[in-house]
């Protein structure tokens, strides 16, 4: 793999990259940006980035926190001329990119460059559907019908369409399937509403901008689906910038499979039965055909227990209640499907709803099939919903064909990609060990002074995590961190019972506000955490990522045990045992390395900005009592380790004390690794 130019510390760069040398002390970044400081790292990436672009080559750069990432792969995209998209993991960070990041580095390099944000068409208003629903309006709650007219009165004021710009709703509401489409519901052309509608806007927009900012799921919607409506954009791009990059193999199995959900199927039902009114409004078979459906979904759900469950499909080969009842829904939806196909020709509504019928009464029959070799079945529950999958047990091979289709460079980066400094793992996960050239790779060290900015406290004689003691031995180490820093702490958890059991615990001993994910949105726990400097956060796998809280309102992390995947998780189990099965080692080869990547996720929110201090704390002796413990330490930014508590306390009460002032240019702190 290539390695970008070595740095010296005291003189930089020999021979600097023409786009690195834009991010210099004596470029334009730091003569126009307000708190603007050159990183080596920032400026290495850049060069890399520049470079595989212009090779039409592939790259994978890990870049540790406070690099700038954002900036080292937008400056050379923006000064490419090419035609880049640019795919994100989450919704926060392609806000940021597009309306923050991406105007900020125009107005220094004085540029104009055509550009567009574009999301599933889940995200946007249907005006149709919107028209449907407000014909109906009187059998809803009085609440739901002001929120219908003023989502309303919004959009025919000139609201954007994009329902992220109305947040009176959140996409949880039971509203949101109402007003939005889907690729099986669309009319597309034929829609009375075609040409106002907001996502056939976005479209159009794309596809004439220069740089375009979608997520993954879009990404992979239309490669592996081809169900967005995008075709012309993707193989008209000369480069893909896949940021926050260690979500895709996850979202990739969930392309790469099939699922079948409640929703999809009570969202069937109730557009069967409006169509019906509007189209074919004497067939009173149809509309009770398309009840049953939802009835009999609605039974289903109720045999397979409690909510919150996450198992594998034998757990219901020896229930005799579900296998009637999968039965019936499946009896059901084929007899909704034949009433479809005799009236289709009445109405495009109701062929739309014949098609959709026929594709899930086939996806359902096969999820109730034997399992084929390569891939697991599993189910899911909600409290209200459930759902079927069939998840392949690797998406290498499936998607190093998706990539190979586009002749385009690919560019992976994230701040925690590599396992003990190497990518084997993730390259090998989506199949980039297979091409004919490996691609290009770089570990990127954060430029934050660790040494004096954190330190990592790893307490002494902690039972092992499996004891029924664990948990109320973890509270009781923390304690006196907690009164230390007077809250301003996250406490993150590797599963829900020992998440309820601490929050309890925490009750009796200490009189801090608490934040408990389950009792409030994550919104409203992040909001209320940043307007308080004394709360305690505590949070499952949802808050080890994507939680961005720089300053000194977050003084402490706590994470109890290292996240190894519960060996109960169904594609977990699946994989572990088609590893085994072929001789290999699933321990380390996929076991380890998930792991590690969580946790860097999780140690990741402590430390956020330059000026940022913090203690890191973790319950889980198998740190120091294990092997593959080295291998997390390695993985971990370079920070001083302690076992004794009083200096992890002294260090918290230290916290109010100044930080000294930052130097003129952020600090590099190891070395940057090319495996």
């Amino acid at each position: 793999m290539s390695q970008p130019p070595a740095v010296d510390a005291a003189t930089g760069p020999p021979a600097i990259h023409p786009v690195a040398a834009l991010l210099d002390r004596a470029g334009p970044f730091a003569a126009q940006l307000p708190g603007f400081m050159p990183r080596q790292s920032q400026m290495a990436m850049a060069a890399l980035v520049a470079d595989t672009l212009e090779a039409r080559d592939i790259a994978v750069i890990e870049a540790g926190t406070g690099t700038g990432k954002t900036f080292a792969y937008l400056l050379p995209a923006v000064i490419s001329g090419k035609r880049v998209i640019i795919s994100t993991g989450t919704k926060n960070l392609q806000q940021q990119l597009f309306f923050r990041d991406l105007p900020a580095l125009l107005r220094v390099l004085g540029l104009d460059l055509s550009s567009a944000l574009l999301k599933g068409r889940g995200n946007y208003l249907c005006p149709h559907r919107l028209g449907l629903t407000l014909e109906s309006v009187t059998l809803f709650e009085r609440e739901d019908r002001q929120l219908l007219g003023e989502l309303a009165q919004w959009h025919s004021g000139g609201g954007s369409g994009d329902l992220g710009d109305f947040p009176a709703l959140d996409e949880a509401h039971p509203l949101w399937p109402r007003i939005t489409s889907s690729a099986d519901n669309c009319l597309g052309q034929e829609c009375p509403d075609f040409s106002r509608c907001p996502l056939m806007e976005a479209r159009r927009e794309a596809l004439k901008a220069e740089l375009v900012v979608i997520n993954h799921h879009l990404l992979f919607a239309d490669m592996v689906l081809k169900e967005e409506g995008v075709g012309e954009l993707l193989p008209g791009a000369h480069a893909l910038i896949i940021d926050e990059a260690h979500l895709l193999p996850e979202i990739a199995g969930q392309f790469f499979g099939e699922r079948l959900s409640s929703r999809q199927l009570i969202e069937l039902a109730r557009d069967s039965e409006g169509a019906a009114l509007k189209e074919a409004a004497d067939d009173l078979p149809l509309r009770q055909l398309a009840a049953g459906l939802e009835q009999a979904a609605r039974r289903l759900r109720r045999t397979l227990g409690p909510s919150e469950q996450r198992a594998p499909w034998n757990r219901l080969l020896d229930r005799a209640e579900f296998s009637a009842q999968a039965d019936q829904l499946h009896e059901m939806l084929e007899q909704l499907r034949q009433r479809l196909e005799l009236v289709q020709g009445r109405g495009r509504e109701l062929a739309l709803c014949c098609e959709r019928a026929g594709r899930l009464s086939t996806i359902l029959a096969t999820l109730l099939s034997e399992q084929a070799q390569e891939s697991v079945r599993w189910y899911e529950t909600s409290e209200q919903g459930f759902a079927f999958n069939r998840t392949p047990l690797s998406v290498a091979e499936p998607f190093r064909q998706a990539l190979t289709g586009y002749r385009a460079a690919w560019i992976f980066t994230s701040a925690t990609l590599a396992v003990g400094q190497k990518f084997d793992h993730f390259i090998a996960q989506l199949g980039l060990d297979r091409l004919p050239r490996p691609p290009r790779g770089c570990v990127l060290p954060s430029p934050f002074d660790y040494s004096r900015q954190a330190l990592l406290y790893l307490p002494a004689q902690m039972p092992e995590p499996n004891q029924p003691d664990f948990t109320h031995c973890w509270i009781e180490r923390l304690l006196p961190l907690l009164r230390a820093s007077r809250g301003g702490a996250f406490l993150l958890f590797t599963s829900h019972r020992a998440l309820r059991e601490a929050a309890t615990l925490l009750r009796q001993q200490i009189d801090l506000p608490l934040l408990v994910q389950g009792e409030l949105s994550r919104r409203a726990m992040l909001e209320r955490f940043i307007e308080r400097d004394d709360a305690l956060l505590l949070g499952a796998s949802s808050f080890w990522q994507g939680v961005d809280i720089p300053g000194q309102s977050l003084r402490l992390v706590a994470i109890d045990k290292l996240p190894f995947a519960s060996p109960d998780d169904p594609v977990t189990q699946a994989r572990v045992d088609a590893m085994r099965r072929q001789g290999g080692n699933p321990f380390n080869d996929y076991q380890l390395p998930q792991a590690v990547v969580s946790l860097k996720q999780g140690v990741g929110r402590l430390i956020r900005g330059v000026t940022d201090r913090g203690v890191l704390v973790i319950g889980d002796p198998r740190l120091r009592s294990r092997s593959y413990g080295r291998i997390f330490r390695q993985s971990l930014p370079p920070m001083p380790v302690t076992d004794y508590e009083a200096q992890a306390v002294e260090f918290l009460e230290a916290l109010c004390s100044p930080l000294p002032a930052a130097d003129s240019e952020m600090p590099d702190h190891g070395q940057t690794a090319c495996p």
